[in-house]
């Protein structure tokens, strides 16, 4: 079954990372159209291939996320920065999470001098040099508004910037008046038409949404713990209780986007070493709804109801539906208790993790309160063991992954003199 559109993907990763930082993100879409119009207009590529190139280009700048966190609200002293700090990061994110790691350096050296980058032996240098190109003329055309000169960066052309680049641009900027359609917002029609052309495999599109799921650690590392145990709590009951494979596969998704509206929740409340107040967890109960707004039209409605009830309970407690359990399907009510079990195994900013017999209590405080379905409680806590033992390889690979991108990623660092 196609659970989400190849389109969709693109659509989707723009859109949650909107929730980090809106501005940014708006950047990426605006440099992925004037990329677009210049390889369009050079034809070297085909329109299948240059819909790949334009989720590139608008993820360009995904390594910020990472280092560049709260220093990018003005973003023409962030461009004037020594950015191949996020460059890498961002390099190293796509080339080890993404399926379409032959593009990821286009990342690495898309703020690189033109004269440096001529010495690249890379066969997409030149998008690189393109989209250098693109980030100067939006950024300072957003700065500077009227005074803004596209021949301002003649100065620059065959040293920082590439001079058949710029003759490029400004042919494509005279034939398709992009600051134009970019002020009245034609271009991001034009996006959608392009992100038809996206074609993935069903692998493709798994690994996009696993990657999707490391951008949690944008917000706290932590997170990408807990959502991996929830999916290897979710698959493990789920096979103990015999679940058929299409429901098992549409509990696999709604597991792995459960959560994923807390890119939109200050990391100081996520993080907060406290009880948090009244107004604070009522801002962290919201990350259901817009989990549930970014992912309703893009994602099979099965896999969006599944992931956005795993904070209902069967008496109706809660939230945000209030939802009682002759309303909820079995793949819901597991990922509920999934979603309670991470709670407690992990350790918190606030506590550490809770020992098995201290979890296995509140478990089966919380049936007798008919605010969790006793059959998945009990199948999970028969198998409490096991389930916990592959809980802890895959974080352990999890963390593995992080400490193998931290180190690729001062090792290059080193290497350019960051």
């Amino acid at each position: 079954m196609e659970y989400i559109k190849s389109k969709d993907i693109y659509l989707l990763m723009r859109d949650l990372l909107k929730l980090v930082h809106p501005r940014l993100m708006e950047h990426g879409s605006k440099v992925a159209y004037m990329v677009y119009l210049m390889l369009r207009e050079r034809g070297r590529f085909e329109e299948f291939e240059l819909a790949d190139i334009v989720m590139l280009c608008t993820m360009h700048d995904i390594g910020a996320y990472m280092t560049e966190k709260g220093k990018i609200s003005d973003m023409l002293r962030y461009e004037s920065r020594d950015s191949m700090a996020h460059s890498i990061y961002g390099y190293l994110f796509f080339k080890y999470l993404s399926p379409v790691p032959d593009l990821a350096k286009v990342i690495m050296y898309h703020h690189m001098d033109y004269e440096q980058l001529q010495k690249v032996d890379y066969e997409y240098k030149q998008i690189a040099a393109y989209i250098n190109i693109a980030e100067k003329m939006d950024i300072y055309s957003t700065s500077m508004g009227s005074q803004f000169d596209i021949y301002m960066f003649e100065k620059m052309a065959g040293t920082s910037l590439s001079p058949d680049g710029l003759e490029l641009f400004y042919l494509v900027e005279g034939k398709y008046s992009i600051f134009d359609n970019i002020k009245s917002g034609e271009y991001k029609r034009d996006l959608h038409s392009i992100a038809e052309y996206m074609i993935f495999s069903n692998e493709d599109k798994k690994k996009f949404l696993e990657m999707l799921m490391y951008c949690l650690g944008f917000r706290s590392k932590s997170s990408v713990v807990d959502n991996v145990t929830t999916v290897c709590v979710c698959e493990d009951i789920a096979q103990e209780m015999a679940l058929p494979d299409a429901e098992r596969e549409t509990l696999y998704y709604g597991a792995l986007i459960h959560d994923i509206g807390m890119l939109a929740i200050p990391q100081e409340i996520i993080e907060a070493p406290r009880k948090l107040e009244p107004e604070e967890i009522q801002l962290l109960r919201t990350h259901v709804e817009i989990g549930e707004k970014v992912l309703s039209d893009k994602m099979k409605r099965e896999v969006v109801n599944i992931g956005m009830a795993h904070h209902e309970r069967c008496d109706g407690s809660g939230y945000p539906r209030r939802l009682k359990d002759v309303q909820m399907n079995m793949p819901q009510c597991i990922l509920q208790v999934a979603d309670v079990v991470t709670a407690l195994v992990n350790p918190r900013s606030y506590r550490p993790d809770l020992p098995k017999e201290k979890v296995i209590s509140i478990l089966n405080e919380e049936v007798a309160k008919n605010r969790l379905k006793k059959q998945v409680v009990r199948t999970f806590v028969n198998s409490y063991d096991r389930i916990m033992k592959r809980v802890r390889t895959e974080s352990a690979e999890i963390m593995k992954m992080y400490e193998t991108l931290n180190m690729q990623y001062e090792l290059i660092s080193k290497k350019y003199k960051i």
